[in-house]
């Protein structure tokens, strides 16, 4: 069935006839919309928004909350990011379950705090069971914050999740339902594989050269027809793609039903008042403000006289050579096992959080470091390559013993080839193999490439099984087998479903009697 949303008037059609937006085509081709400041973006996706609300489940991410208002007309929740991002993750998921429409609002949150979030929000949604993989438009304004083309004042942990949950969405969410609508200032300031991953096009006012010239490219239009764009008013767009038109389209984009909080900026004649009363306005505190104390600055002492030239030379006759450093003590094997088992016990405290399986390996590395200083434990400390090796031992489960021997060595070196997301997950696997012990189930595996997904684990064992990492296969009464024939090892029979999420443990009254 077609299902055809009106956008406004097509200039070129006679008698201003409507512009549709076929909304089915749309879910599998997604859409790009790129305009200056003012061009009209947000007047775009809040029509496009409000005509589909009833029609298909929404969500967006809001990054200056101008989209809140929808909540009091179409019913969408609001969701503010001032959350940890497993609390993200978690409402995601329940949003795909329960099929709400919302709105993920990062008003006030800085730059590198809005791309996380947005990271852990478009995660939940991307990695929902298959169960819920229900049409959803996921519309994420500005896209160019989350999705930048080079690196800025973020760190580049943040850019890396940032980006790459938005190439999920774009690249590979068509088939879990979501359909990425994305709207940018400027294409030279968003990265061109998520750009390029968009079949439709709404293109408006833009001024820059780069930029007329990227959106010609992308709409077949010849480059001496980009001067266009500079001559768009305030809510015209160029369409083009299978939803919209074959070939561009001219379009006025219609009414709005809602608005945003701040509303339009208007012109304002100045109040008028004698120049005397301005000047007691600024310069004189109010009844409501409280005047603080004003600080006098300090006279800087007088500087010392200079030495005299023979001062200096007796200086330096006096000087002594600095003394040696003193030899630090040799490390003993007896010092570096304490040094061992008190790292090991470190990483255990860390690993007995339940909440520690799905945090970053950089967060949990200065977590790392500061109980390290907190210890006391001597020598340097680890670097984060190191730790990443240690960390990834840890989750496998592998006691000290184990660890020391050459066939986990092997298992080390060959999981070091592989990509950083399954390293986890291979250690585990070889652990298990190694032992004999039965087939980690598909929560543990999850949980070892910090998701909470059980269908993510399958889908990175039928990954690492299709480039031959591992061949799976099951026994007579339906358990599996996971085999990594690089190693030689085969795990013993086990139940994919059996792993059951360990629980936090309960707060402790500290005013309890007894």
């Amino acid at each position: 069935m077609k299902v055809g949303i009106d956008m406004g008037a097509a200039s070129s059609a006679p008698g201003g006839q409507s512009a549709l937006l076929d909304l089915e085509e749309l879910l599998a081709t997604r859409l790009l919309v790129q305009g200056n400041s003012g061009s009209g973006k947000s007047h775009l996706l809040r029509r496009l928004l409000e005509q589909s609300a009833n029609l298909v489940q929404q969500a967006i991410i809001d990054p200056e909350g101008d989209f809140v208002t929808l909540a009091d007309r179409f019913g969408h929740v609001v969701v503010d990011a001032s959350r940890s991002e497993g609390d993200l993750q978690r409402i995601a998921a329940r949003v795909r379950q329960h099929r709400v429409s919302v709105v993920l609002s990062l008003e006030g949150l800085d730059s590198e705090a809005q791309m996380r979030c947005a990271a852990a929000f478009l995660g939940g949604l991307f990695d929902a069971e298959r169960d819920y993989w229900y049409p959803m438009l996921v519309v994420v304004d500005e896209a160019q914050l989350f999705a930048p083309a080079a690196a800025g004042d973020v760190s580049d942990e943040a850019r890396k999740v940032s980006l790459g949950a938005m190439t999920n969405l774009m690249c590979r969410g068509r088939k879990r339902g979501l359909a990425g609508i994305i709207a940018t200032q400027r294409l030279a300031k968003l990265a061109k594989n998520v750009a390029a991953e968009a079949s439709n096009f709404l293109m408006g006012r833009t001024f820059l050269d780069i930029d007329m010239a990227r959106a010609a490219d992308l709409l077949g239009m010849e480059r001496r027809q980009a001067e266009m764009f500079r001559d768009l008013e305030r809510g015209h767009f160029v369409a083009l793609g299978p939803a919209l038109s074959r070939r561009p389209l001219p379009i006025r984009i219609g009414a709005v039903e809602t608005s945003t909080r701040s509303g339009t900026f208007k012109l304002m004649p100045l109040p008028e008042q004698p120049k005397e009363e301005a000047r007691d306005l600024i310069f004189k505190a109010g009844e409501d403000e409280v005047v603080a104390r004003p600080v006098m600055p300090r006279r800087a002492p007088p500087p010392p006289p200079a030495p005299s030239t023979n001062d200096l030379l007796a200086q330096l006759a006096r000087t002594r050579p600095a003394a040696a450093p003193e030899p630090q003590p040799e490390e003993t094997a007896q010092s570096k096992a304490e040094r061992e088992a008190a790292l090991d016990a470190i990483l255990r405290e860390i690993l007995d959080d339940p909440e520690a399986a799905f945090r970053s390996v950089a967060v949990l590395y200065q977590d790392f470091l500061v109980r390290c200083r907190i210890r006391r434990v001597s020598g340097e400390p680890l670097n984060l390559n190191a730790f990443r090796r240690r960390l990834a031992v840890a989750r496998a489960g592998v006691d000290t013993a184990t660890a020391e021997g050459s066939e986990w060595d092997r298992a080390v070196a060959y999981a070091a080839d592989l990509a950083e997301d399954i390293q986890g997950v291979f250690l585990l696997l070889a652990r298990a193999a190694m032992e004999g012990s039965a087939c980690p189930p598909d929560g543990e595996i999850a949980r070892a490439c910090g998701s909470r997904s059980p269908g993510r684990a399958r889908r990175l064992i039928a990954y690492m099984e299709s480039r031959n990492i591992v061949v799976t296969r099951n026994d007579p009464r339906g358990l599996r087998i996971i085999a990594l024939p690089d190693l030689g090892w085969e795990t013993g029979p086990g139940d994919p479903n059996a792993f059951e999420e360990p629980q936090a443990p309960e707060p402790r009254d500290l005013f309890a009697v007894g």
